[in-house]
């Protein structure tokens, strides 16, 4: 899911970057700071889970967890994506410096999302859990795919083709984050429901 240097426009760069900047403030702003553990263990999971991808045209395909992180962490997913984001560009020079405001935001900003619409399900039933869960994971990872293509395609209509390649090697992708996340969220609504504030 990572984009590539070289490959976007800059006023997509720059939109990107202004994107990432405004969600991470709002993050930072809005992160309760008793929760920092929380935040820093979901950015580790979400570094090591998409450290393992398999490149495709311009971007690559793993997993990202986004569902996961916007459910439990709302706005925090910002920031715990952005910094995971920086310290795989710098230690292993997965996409870069001048595109992590576009990688940022095409992450981030579904994971919100869909942690925004999800999240009040938790409090139902074990079966409106295990919905939210997997519907949260499924379309995190959707909604990155075509913000990725879109990127891709407002930058050079060129790239239909590879946002369209990106879209559809993703499918069972998203059907693999959407089951991990109804796992862990089912799981942790029953056995630490606070970590999901459903006690609150």
């Amino acid at each position: 899911m990572h984009i590539s240097e070289g490959i976007l426009s800059a006023p997509v760069l720059a939109g990107g970057a202004v994107l990432t900047t405004l969600g991470t403030a709002v993050g930072l702003k809005k992160l309760d700071y008793d929760r920092i553990m929380t935040v820093s263990l979901f950015s580790a999971a979400f570094f090591v889970a998409s450290l393992i991808h398999v490149p495709v045209g311009p971007g690559s395909v793993h997993l990202l967890l986004g569902g996961l992180l916007g459910i439990i962490l709302g706005w925090g997913a910002f920031p715990a994506i952005v910094v995971a984001l920086a310290l795989q560009t710098i230690f292993f020079q997965y996409g870069g410096m001048i595109v992590l405001g576009v990688n940022g935001f095409t992450i981030a900003g579904p994971a919100v999302l869909c942690g925004l619409i999800f999240r009040p399900w938790l409090k139902g039933s074990r079966k409106q859990q295990m919905i939210a869960g997997f519907l949260a994971g499924f379309f995190a990872m959707f909604l990155s795919a075509l913000l990725i293509g879109a990127a891709l395609y407002l930058s050079d209509r060129g790239f239909l083709r590879a946002a369209g390649l990106l879209l559809v090697s993703h499918l069972p992708v998203m059907i693999i984050e959407g089951l991990i996340t109804m796992f862990v969220v089912t799981f942790l609504a029953k056995v630490q429901p606070e970590i999901l504030s459903l006690n609150n």
